[in-house]
């Protein structure tokens, strides 16, 4: 699992790669909320994107741990300052889960869940999900397992209304070509929920 929202095949991944968030809001903001400079930062199945290069480009001590069921870690008591997983892991609030990220957390340690945000142009392609609703509700299983949001506005920005509408068509089919007639600009927006939490 690379730390991109999508799956796409290489051709379409390098496309994408060029139009994810350019200015970098969404590495900034988990910086804002984990501080990762100079910090050691576990990230869990993920690997290899713009997120996580983002993180190296800050100054963040980036260490790597696969998903597995149950969630074990593969890290010392204590021996991490930000826990961080992207789309993939933690999808919900498992107290499981929850204790094992506390247990490689040094205390005051940040624990930061990524997932989709809805409410924007991206969301339009997927139909309904979890993330769109039930997850970013006061009665959702993150605001009630002790995790606040911030919501951060993106876009995936491409060079021209051609390779947006191109882009959508291949990787989204017909959703993707209808989206793409609506939009007014070469870009998409881009809502990201950044779930967060401290290790008591």
């Amino acid at each position: 699992m690379s730390d991109l929202p999508i799956s796409l095949s290489p051709a379409l991944e390098a496309a994408f790669l060029e139009a994810l968030d350019p200015p970098g809001k969404l590495v900034a903001a988990i910086d804002a909320l984990g501080t990762v400079v100079d910090r050691d930062v576990l990230v869990v199945d993920a690997a290899g994107g713009p997120v996580v290069r983002g993180l190296l480009a800050a100054g963040a001590r980036v260490t790597h741990a696969d998903l597995t069921r149950p969630l074990q870690l593969d890290a010392a008591d204590g021996s991490e300052d930000v826990v961080l997983g992207l789309w993939s892991s933690f999808r919900g609030v498992v107290p499981r889960d929850v204790a094992e990220v506390d247990r490689v957390l040094r205390p005051g340690g940040r624990h930061l869940v990524v997932h989709d945000y809805g409410r924007d142009d991206v969301s339009r392609l997927y139909g309904a999900r979890p993330e769109y609703g039930a997850w970013s509700q006061r009665t959702g299983p993150f605001l009630t397992g002790g995790f606040r949001v911030r919501v951060v506005h993106c876009f995936w920005e491409f060079g021209s209304q051609e390779a947006t509408s191109a882009f959508l068509a291949a990787a989204f089919g017909d959703a993707g070509a209808q989206v793409a007639a609506t939009l007014k600009r070469p870009r998409l927006s881009w809502n990201v929920a950044v779930y967060h939490r401290t290790r008591p």
